[in-house]
């Protein structure tokens, strides 16, 4: 079924007070409806149109692309050969895609990577990571009811592999992987400090990577109380003051950006669990507000382009909610059945992107509607790529494609 556009206009300005943005990129918002089959990226799609024919007539190409900037990218690709090109190019700013970490719906074992491009309504298949040996795993013949963990953040505009687990249940990545969509390939980053680590929480704060906790090749509390922060533009890892205790070593766990301080929460769903925050300015460690704690029941997600709100989804309602700072409350932004269930979700370009129907879809939120309004956000599902499962998804700036 085909759904509405993402966006209608270009995001350049987001909002200037958002605490917890990259400032480094601004992009466009994400616009997608339901693609139809997943494609290689290296698979030549057109044919390369003459390098004489000018994006405008009577226009340097550089002018004419000052022009063309401001046009909502489904138009680009619409009218003609050279604009359509001139989308994917290095040098025009990119409109926001999804990115996904996919499983083989078969036998859950072939992990891989795609993004999917809203205006040409595709999936791109992304170059395999250089992992090293023995690679991550997703599942484990002693948990069979459970995925294991292989923890992804987008910061920077990349995609970054932090953790994940080796067939013998030993920490995976001894250094990052980063996905640079502007390239676009893969690269290894600097060492995580102190040791590789599993199940930790892991997220994105002021562009920065961000780890706390986590499991070693054993248990060791200086690994699980440690943290540390990374910009994939530079070169070294910062610490980040030391949690109170390791609690945040039991499983993978989100670190949410929002205010200026970074949210975590030891254990998802509804059981009982205990929340940590770190103030960015102050560089401590704070209780998490009880009401955030008491409503933290699933899945959640920041952007700086979302009015830097932390949006939540109720597994087992199907409700989703944003979290109120002054109140300490969570307000319901809209309940839905096709919510249930939901296993992750990522926030970007004034759109929350959730992971539903057990990572056959992706349900769509327009969150854009002002708070004091009744009206319904508008929902719409893109489906996952024939035979796979999306495991995790993260929006990025789209991938640039051959000349």
């Amino acid at each position: 079924m085909a759904a509405p556009v993402l966006a209608k206009r270009p995001c350049d300005h987001p909002s200037s007070s958002s605490s917890c943005r990259d400032p480094k990129r601004h992009h466009r918002a994400i616009t997608a409806p339901v693609p139809a089959v997943m494609e290689e990226h290296d698979q030549a799609t057109e044919a390369a149109p003459s390098q004489s024919q000018p994006l405008l007539p009577g226009l340097p190409d550089h002018l004419a692309q000052l022009c063309l900037a401001p046009l909502p990218p489904r138009l680009l690709h619409a009218v003609c050969r050279p604009w359509r090109r001139l989308l994917y190019a290095p040098s025009f700013p990119p409109f926001l895609a999804l990115y996904a970490l996919l499983e083989d719906a078969g036998d859950g074992h072939a992990a891989s990577f795609a993004a999917y491009d809203p205006i040409a309504s595709r999936w791109d298949a992304l170059p395999a990571p250089p992992m090293p040996l023995p690679p991550p795993t997703l599942w484990h013949p002693s948990f069979l009811s459970r995925r294991l963990p292989l923890q992804c953040v987008a910061a920077s505009g990349r995609l970054v592999l932090v953790a994940g687990s080796t067939h013998s249940l030993r920490p995976a990545l001894p250094r990052p992987l980063v996905f640079d969509p502007a390239a676009p390939r893969w690269l290894a980053g600097p060492r995580v400090p102190l040791a590789p680590r599993r199940w930790c929480a892991a997220g994105a704060a002021r562009g920065r990577v961000f780890v706390a906790g986590g499991v070693g090749a054993g248990y060791d509390l200086d690994v699980a109380r440690s943290g540390a922060s990374w910009d994939p533009a530079t070169a070294a890892w910062e610490a980040v003051p030391p949690l109170r205790d390791g609690r945040f070593s039991r499983d993978a766990a989100e670190a949410v950006c929002s205010g200026g301080k970074v949210c975590m929460v030891s254990l998802r769903g509804r059981g009982a669990k205990e929340g940590a925050v770190l103030d960015l300015d102050e560089g401590r460690w704070e209780d998490m507000p009880p009401g955030m704690l008491a409503g933290w029941k699933g899945p959640a997600a920041a952007s700086p382009d979302t009015g830097d709100a932390i949006f939540l989804v109720d597994e087992e309602h199907g409700a989703l909610n944003a979290y109120d700072w002054e109140t300490d409350r969570w307000r319901t932004v809209v309940e839905a059945e096709r919510l249930k269930g939901a296993s992750e979700m990522a926030a970007g370009g004034g759109r929350v992107c959730v992971v539903a129907d057990g990572g056959k879809k992706v349900v769509i939120v327009d969150v854009t509607t002002p708070k004091a309004s009744t009206a319904t956000p508008r929902m719409w599902e893109v489906e996952a790529p024939e035979g796979r499962r999306v495991v995790s998804l993260h929006v990025l700036p789209r991938m640039t494609r051959p000349e």
